[in-house]
């Protein structure tokens, strides 16, 4: 049974940096998160894991990278193949300003029609993460879960410029907001953070995240907020998928704490910056392949010392 549960995209990627390029590498929201997280649960058997992920891939979707998803404990049974169409696909390019990437082609494939549908075994999940897709969809996923401890929401400027009063409805049921300092100016419509973040509080999460990219992030809550550096990468091959790291890191293991206490976010914070960090040192999940939980510790020990003063 998944106590956690992801929904968002699996994809196919191709991506071009100045320090190398890929191509149809394991891509999507979904995938970065439900990785991530998996480093704070504890897998059960190759199919069924704490952590469920909720998404549609085509039939040209190799079967390796979901059994590379099931190998590290997480529950697949989620995932519907749609042998009518391909998979999502992306395409995108960075320049050596890596903190925003130019489309180049999106093909949406099987997505375009993506419906969620929860596994009953995915009902009772305490942890969402509603990752980046369309807000009536995130409403329709919240609908199926029963009774849920805390709910992570993510979306984009797509949806804030096309569904705007939509994506304001998910957030009023939602109980952490997760977005970046552009997305969060351009929804509340004004230029200064902390206000945007106090108007997105009064609506009724009791956290919101904004992501600042290579700057860190920042909590705010009724009453205080956190400053949480970036960690200082000497080599950054591929950011794509950072924010999606950064998210299921962070929920993964307030999930494995049990805990959504503001004490336990900002270490979660703090470890999802941790492995976003990994992530952005090489292609798809290349470099997260590699690391095991010591290294995760190793490098949140470095971030304690960054901020001690």
């Amino acid at each position: 049974m998944a106590n956690l549960v992801i929904v968002g995209s699996l994809a196919l990627d191709t991506v071009k940096t100045p320090f190398g390029q890929v191509r149809d590498a394991l891509g999507g929201a979904a995938t970065y998160a439900s990785y991530s997280a998996s480093f704070f649960t504890k897998p059960a058997t190759a199919t069924t894991g704490v952590v469920g992920v909720v998404g549609v891939v085509g039939n040209d979707f190799p079967k390796q990278h979901l059994q590379l998803l099931q190998q590290r404990g997480i529950d697949t049974s989620g995932v519907s193949v749609d042998k009518t169409g391909n998979t999502f696909r992306w395409e995108g390019c960075y320049e050596y300003d890596m903190n925003e990437a130019k489309t180049v082609m999106t093909e949406l494939g099987v997505f375009a029609n993506f419906r969620p549908q929860l596994p009953d075994s995915y009902k009772s999940a305490e942890y969402v993460f509603l990752a980046n897709i369309d807000p009536e969809l995130q409403l329709k996923v919240l609908k199926q879960v029963r009774k849920p401890k805390l709910v992570l929401l993510d979306t984009m400027n797509y949806w804030i410029q096309n569904k705007k009063q939509l994506l304001l409805d998910v957030i009023k049921k939602v109980d952490v907001l997760l977005l970046n300092d552009s997305e969060a100016r351009q929804l509340f419509e004004t230029p200064n953070l902390v206000k945007a973040a106090a108007t997105a509080l009064k609506l009724g999460p009791k956290y919101i995240i904004i992501k600042k990219g290579e700057h860190g992030a920042l909590l705010f809550s009724d009453g205080n907020h956190f400053s949480a550096p970036s960690y200082p990468l000497e080599a950054i091959k591929d950011p794509t998928g950072c924010g999606d790291s950064f998210a299921g890191a962070l929920i993964g293991y307030l999930a494995s704490k049990n805990s959504s206490s503001e004490k336990e976010i900002r270490k979660a914070i703090i470890y999802g910056s941790v492995v976003a960090s990994f992530n952005a040192e090489d292609f798809s999940l290349e470099r997260m392949k590699h690391i095991a939980a010591e290294d995760i510790e190793k490098r949140y020990e470095e971030f304690e010392r960054i901020r001690e003063f």
